[in-house]
């Protein structure tokens, strides 16, 4: 007669104890960083009548800011998926010298407080800057309009989409290319038929994660963009200053809409990722 499995396995249980507590922790935590104060927040702007919310919304100044943060944000977020894209392909691809300085530039954003980001990018591409001086004989200002805040977000987006692709195409199997080369297949074929397919997934969640970085960025943005309202105003700024003025309502009604604008976007980029990982198998 066989040998009975383990009663952890008969059971259907993992041999590592812990699963109850460490679930409890887990929700614990993310009940206090994350449900809870998004909870208040709606329940905060669920206080006001919908007439108020309404006005409040539809003033000249807050659809400027929505406009410019969200518009802008997909412009960057769009630039760096192709950016992210060319720089991911020379770091995996080709072996170079300086290839592994560039590699930890990458990451400059990350660790780069972004008040000091902000006054960087000011001070290089102001009209007497390194970069605005040669920029401005040609009737292009960058610092203080909103394709400076464009400049910012696409800085502090770039690295979510390198890092997201990169492993991905990292662990792509080369045979596949070299199969698909044998049996005749071009450049453009393999890229589109093996390559494409395999990184859509990373590339849509790249583009999100930059995306949602570039929504909320707000100390690199406000130094950089000179801040007038309905030119160059950013919704986060907004808030603040809404808060500042002791005007809750209205700074709470307008982090709400921001909220679920960004909540509606990531559940589109994940039923795109599930889409893509129906037709190749791979999820990033």
């Amino acid at each position: 007669m066989g040998s009975l499995p383990p009663p952890a396995a008969r059971r259907g249980q993992s041999v590592v104890p812990g699963f109850g507590l460490t679930l409890g922790l887990t929700l614990l935590w993310l009940s206090l960083v994350v449900l809870i104060p998004l909870a208040a927040l709606f329940l905060k702007t669920a206080e006001l009548p919908p007439e108020r919310i309404l006005a409040i919304l539809t003033a000249p100044r807050t659809l400027n800011a929505l406009k410019i943060s969200f518009g802008l944000s997909l412009a960057a977020a769009a630039i760096n998926l192709v950016l992210g894209g060319i720089i991911v392909w020379a770091l995996v691809r080709y072996d170079f010298p300086g290839r592994r300085v560039l590699d930890a530039l990458i990451d400059i954003p990350f660790a780069l407080p972004t008040a000091v980001a902000g006054i960087a990018l000011t001070t290089l591409y102001a009209e007497n800057g390194w970069i605005g001086s040669l920029l401005a004989p040609l009737g292009i200002k960058v610092a203080f309009t909103p394709l400076g805040i464009l400049v910012a977000l696409i800085f502090i987006g770039l690295p979510f989409v390198v890092r997201t692709v990169q492993p991905v195409l990292e662990d792509l199997d080369h045979d596949l290319e070299e199969a698909a080369a044998t049996l005749g297949a071009g450049r453009w074929t393999t890229v589109r038929r093996i390559i494409a397919p395999a990184v859509l997934p990373a590339f849509l969640t790249g583009f999100a994660l930059a995306f949602a970085r570039a929504v909320g960025e707000y100390g690199s943005v406000i130094f950089i963009a000179g801040n007038l309202p309905n030119v160059s105003e950013i919704a986060p700024l907004l808030i603040v200053i809404r808060l500042e003025e002791f005007r809750y309502a209205d700074a709470t009604a307008i982090a709400a809409t921001m909220l679920v604008a960004s909540f509606l976007l990531l559940f589109v980029v994940n039923g795109l990722q599930r889409w893509s990982q129906s037709r190749t198998g791979r999820l990033a």
